[in-house]
């Protein structure tokens, strides 16, 4: 068994033990909370990027056979290049929120519990990313999905509640629909294992059965990656919870249980059917159209990024869609940069609101004095989600669209521009409301955020100011392209 083979379980077994012996330790002993947050995110950090050292290219996956039990039999966890790329990306953004949490989380009651539930929904996080067996899949997007919605809850305001009401209705309707699209094909292949159920497909890709399978997971995923139609839980969920929380959600938490697990399935399980990626490219097409209308009109804050989730959301799945090389690379890179920049914004956004205790933006100016590296991590983030050069949002979205015009579809590239034309627009007036112009006297004394928040929000913007690096080949090849090349109908081949 390979290396990358043997760590695998690490990855959902390390923050699953950190949020036991937080449960256990941490209730006594408070500080214990943050050490135990922070090294248990460190450590899925730093194995990841040694996994990515060790990563074998193209379609072969390293496989660990949990218990010893080789699949199709036994369940499998599976390391291959998109395995890898979504890990990293996820315990990147998880590190840095936890280091951010550390001063942020201070004002709520029960630090503890934070920790808990946060290690919980990354160890869920992990699980959706690294199993290859189908119903595992649903189990641990369950793990993550109840962890998320009492976050969102944390607070426990009025609003908070009803978002995690709301929220929790919705997406265990989502579950419903991946639960129901597993037992079809459960019930036509006999197996649960998702290499084993690709071999069982082959050659009925256009056979009902499967495709009845196939729209039930693009609704299921579709609603937890907040795609139009199904977003209507993400604008009041992602404002109600605590600023860490808001940057896993939108940052990587609709990536893993929605978007990867989604392209999971339509390119590994069911072979890419072609009506299934025509669907996955009017609903990126309407979700970046629809979430950036949405998002100009908002003066609240979060609010306002949390359509702006939804409207970046849409360029992945348009890249993906395409199911080109190009389109699948410049997809695969926006995900990534989506989930650095985004992250970053709602950082900035709970770091405003921690100085101010506002998220109106009409309440807000001449914050640039008084926060200047608040501000400064602003600008660059929004330059970034606007898709202004040099920084990492340009590159991906000019993959996107140079790989729209490749495939002919000359409609959809035109509809990535105007919304990123808009996307400009909606943040340029973020920057100008809150952090331009005069001081109003009543914020003549606020300060800058604490030095571990700060810490957080730099390394985030230097990733989006020297992230278009990843079109190098030298560092993009084993990040970037093996992740698109696992995205092709076929098999997973053991080690």
């Amino acid at each position: 068994m390979s290396a990358s083979a043997t760590i695998t379980p690490l990855f959902v077994a390390i923050p699953l033990g950190a949020a036991f012996l937080t449960v256990l330790l941490a209730r006594r002993w408070g500080w214990l909370a943050d050490g135990l947050g922070l090294t248990a995110t460190f450590l899925t950090m730093g194995m990841a990027f040694a996994a990515l050292g060790l990563a074998q290219r193209g379609r072969t996956a390293a496989i660990h056979p949990v218990g010893g039990w080789d699949p199709p039999v036994g369940i499998a966890m599976v390391m291959d290049g998109l395995t890898l790329f979504l890990l990293v990306t996820v315990n990147i953004v998880a590190f840095l929120t936890a280091l951010y949490a550390v001063n942020y989380m201070r004002a709520f009651t029960a630090k503890w519990q934070f920790y808990a539930l946060f290690l919980l929904m990354l160890a869920g996080m992990n699980g959706v990313v690294v199993t290859g067996d189908l119903f595992n899949l649903y189990v641990f997007l369950e793990i993550a999905a109840v962890a998320s919605y009492a976050l969102v809850a944390f607070g426990t305001e009025r609003h908070e509640l009803e978002a995690a009401f709301k929220y929790a209705i919705m997406s265990t309707l989502g579950s419903l629909a991946v639960l129901l699209g597993i037992g079809i094909l459960y019930s036509y292949t006999s197996t649960l294992n998702m290499a084993d159920m690709a071999q069982a497909l082959r050659g009925h890709e256009g056979a009902a059965i499967p495709t009845l399978a196939g729209v039930l997971f693009v609704t299921g995923f579709g609603l937890k990656a907040a795609l139009v139609p199904f977003h209507a839980w993400l604008p009041d969920a992602h404002p109600s919870a605590p600023a860490p929380i808001s940057a896993m959600l939108s940052g990587v938490f609709i990536k893993s249980l929605g978007v990867y697990a989604l392209c999971r399935v339509v390119f590994n399980v069911l072979g890419m059917p072609e009506p299934l990626l025509s669907v996955l490219l009017a609903l990126g097409a309407l979700s970046m159209l629809v979430g950036v209308f949405l998002a100009v009109g908002q003066w609240d804050f979060k609010r306002l990024l949390a359509y702006h989730s939804i409207s970046q959301i849409g360029y992945v799945v348009l890249g993906i869609g395409l199911a080109t090389p190009l389109g699948l690379v410049g997809g695969l890179f926006h995900l990534f940069n989506h989930s650095i920049f985004k992250s970053l914004l709602f950082l900035n956004a709970g770091a405003v609101e921690w100085a101010t205790g506002t998220r109106d933006l009409r309440q807000m100016g001449g914050l640039r004095r008084r926060l200047p590296v608040t501000s400064g991590t602003t600008l660059v983030a929004s330059m970034s989600i606007a898709g202004i050069p040099p920084f990492n949002g340009f590159w991906s979205k000019l993959l996107i669209i140079l790989a729209a015009v490749e495939a002919q579809r000359y409609g959809y590239a035109v509809c990535a521009v105007v919304v990123s034309v808009l996307t400009l627009a909606s943040f340029m007036k973020v920057v100008k409301y809150a952090f331009l112009g005069a001081t109003p006297e009543r914020w003549k004394n606020v300060r800058e955020v604490p030095h571990l928040m700060k810490a957080a929000m730099i390394v985030l913007a230097v990733i989006c100011v020297v992230g278009g690096a990843l079109l190098l080949p030298a560092v993009g090849e084993p990040y970037l392209s093996s992740a698109a090349e696992v995205l092709k109908p076929g098999l997973w081949v053991a080690d």
